[in-house]
């Protein structure tokens, strides 16, 4: 509390402002206090989607995207109206702020922006049924989870159906609580499995390293390296391999990067299964099991739920 009434008093020399007392409402954000640490939520933006789209009044579903499901061009399909899409995909974009849990499906979404069809529509209003049922959900920032930070990575081989280019997903945990996500598609063809997964960690690792200087700039400096969690055994391998092979040449500066910060002990792959990989929410859609499932690892939580 004295580190934070010095710095309110420090900005208060230099801007002038005015203390609002404790924080509740931000840019559309909204924060709760529990026993367990601060949720945030964006429910009023949520239902501001829903009544936006005329959706209000729609049958809610359990998980935001029908498993397995690839969308692509559908050039036989009738369009719909562009600009609606691109102000709905926009909105949901702000969304994943304190969403998580609908990032993969939003950025599927998003590649259609400028030629949407009538399945990609009937995809985004599915996002929509999903938020109908949880418009309270939010993340957790636990006060007793400490100061570890963990990173879990992974990727979906090929999973673009119209560019055959490999998907990356990462998570970042400090103390339990998500701080950092995201679901992109790689820039290039991945020709193997590991090949894929590799350039998912590099990407990764990049996050990983600027927290790791954003939590030294805040005075919570990381005291041991950081865990990465990967369930490839071929991309861990490569990280901690110092000789090359031929297949590996052609990610040689991803491999340099990674294995250079395995050295340093800023990074420590770890293996982890499949099956509780967290990462598989931001690659590919999940059946409600597996997607419920990872919600609660996830650090992802609906605060006015029934008990």
């Amino acid at each position: 509390m004295q580190k934070i009434q010095e710095t309110k008093n420090f900005f208060d020399t230099e801007f002038s402002i005015k203390d609002l007392g404790p924080l509740k409402f931000f840019l559309g954000i909204e924060v709760a206090r529990t026993k367990d640490g601060m949720v945030l939520s964006q429910r009023k933006y949520t239902l501001d989607i829903l009544e936006d789209a005329g959706m209000l009044g729609c049958r809610p579903v359990s998980f935001p995207m029908e498993q397995n499901l690839k969308l692509d061009r559908r050039d036989g399909e009738a369009k719909v109206d562009a600009n609606q899409y691109r102000r709905l995909v926009g909105k949901l974009l702000y969304l994943q702020t304190t969403r998580p849990d609908i990032t993969y499906a939003v950025n599927v979404l998003s590649q259609f922006v400028s030629d949407p069809r009538d399945s990609h529509l009937e995809a985004a209003n599915r996002v929509l049924r999903y938020l109908k049922a949880t418009p309270r959900q939010g993340i957790l920032l636990n006060k007793e989870g400490g100061d570890n930070l963990t990173a879990y990575c992974d990727s979906d081989w090929l999973g673009c159906p119209m560019t055959r280019r490999s998907r990356t997903g990462y998570l970042l945990l400090l103390g339990g609580s998500p701080i950092s996500w995201k679901s992109k598609k790689q820039s290039v063809v991945s020709r193997s499995s590991a090949e894929a997964e590799y350039r998912a960690m590099a990407s990764t690792v990049s996050e990983v390293l600027w927290m790791r200087w954003l939590l030294h700039e805040l005075r919570m400096p990381c005291t041991g390296p950081t865990q990465l969690f990967c369930d490839n055994q071929a991309a861990r391998h490569i990280a901690n391999n110092p000789v090359f092979h031929e297949r590996t040449k052609h990610v040689e500066i991803d491999c340099y990067f990674v294995r250079e910060r395995v050295e340093s002990k800023e990074i420590l792959p770890m293996q982890i299964d499949s099956k509780t990989q967290v990462a598989d929410i931001f690659t590919k859609s999940l059946g409600a099991q597996n997607f419920h499932d990872f919600l609660g690892k996830l650090g992802v939580i609906n605060l006015h739920a029934p008990t």
